[in-house]
């Protein structure tokens, strides 16, 4: 199927998807979430350093202050993942609706974690600053190559970002940093949930096409935040502290959606070039699994020989 098929074939979907979404969806206020009484005036020219930080006795390590950097510059982004989504679904109807609810809705997670840092002083606000300036002034985004990728993309991507934003409350120490990324999780899961069973439904519609992007992206899959300035440094402390990484990728990403939710390797009704990307796709799903294996064991050889050069 083209864009246009299958966008008429999955409409009765994602007004139902639609329907279920706002009713399941909770309204809440960023604000409410800040701990304000904590904050105080910025002078300017002020130099950052961690004896600002008010955290109410906990501390964070440089691996969670990269995590709060780039997830919160990977939702201030938001401006090119709306163009980039409504390109693909359009404007009109519930694909439309669903584009600008889904974006309001993201825009709440760039004011709620930005709120939090400015508030207790967590990062350095001027570095975050800058790098929101070159993120954004850059427009780098993923950019599927068709509407099935797309679904693809959205369904992986929506997981990656609520798992990550919960590895890195759960590594933050404060309890009131920990209800701001609850609650932002609590968001993107049933974002992650709408792409998911939409996607699901394409793969009903048109699984040779949608086999065919699902194994193209789970092979070219890389997280929005590429283009936030020193990603590569970030990410290496992100994946060393455990928050993301290719073992969490697999096991928690890849493994519960593409093997058992849209259970990939059972999909019939394939001809040529959707049976020949079935098989790649399971041979790439082998053999992340494998990656992830020893990325695991490596991360665990690695904590136990730090615990042994720990004074006792």
């Amino acid at each position: 199927m083209n864009d246009s098929e299958i966008i008429f074939e999955l409409t009765p979907v994602i007004e139902k998807l639609l329907e279920r979404h706002l009713a399941t969806t909770k309204e809440w206020f960023p604000h409410e979430h800040v701990p304000h009484s904590r904050g105080r005036d910025f002078e300017p020219g002020h130099v950052w350093s961690e004896a600002d930080v008010d955290l109410d006795g906990h501390a964070l390590t440089p691996e969670v202050r990269s995590a709060l950097y780039v997830n919160l510059l990977t939702e201030d982004n938001l401006p090119y993942y709306f163009r980039t989504v409504e390109s693909m679904f359009g404007r009109e109807g519930a694909w439309g609706e669903w584009v600008r609810r889904w974006t309001a809705e993201e825009g709440r997670h760039s004011m709620v974690i930005y709120g939090y840092l400015a508030a207790t002083r967590a990062i350095d606000l001027v570095e975050l600053e800058r790098g929101r300036m070159a993120q954004v002034s850059r427009g780098e985004t993923p950019n599927p190559a068709s509407l099935h990728e797309g679904f693809v993309y959205l369904a992986l991507q929506e997981l990656a970002t609520r798992i990550s934003h919960r590895n890195t409350g759960l590594q933050m120490g404060d309890p009131v940093g920990y209800e701001v990324m609850k609650r932002v999780c609590g968001d993107e899961n049933l974002h992650q949930l709408f792409y998911r069973d939409l996607a699901a439904a394409a793969v009903e519609a048109d699984p040779n096409t949608m086999m065919i992007a699902m194994e193209k992206q789970v092979r070219s899959f890389a997280m929005p935040g590429t283009g936030i300035p020193d990603f590569d440094r970030h990410a290496a402390l992100i994946a060393q502290a455990g928050i993301y990484d290719l073992q969490i990728h697999h096991e928690q990403i890849l493994a519960p959606v593409v093997l058992r939710q849209w259970d990939a390797a059972n999909i019939s009704g394939l001809s040529g070039d959707g049976a020949e990307a079935q098989e790649k796709l399971m041979k790439r799903m082998a053999q992340s699994e494998r990656v992830a294996k020893r990325y695991g064991e490596k991360r665990e050889r690695a904590k136990a020989a730090a615990e042994q050069m720990q004074p006792a």
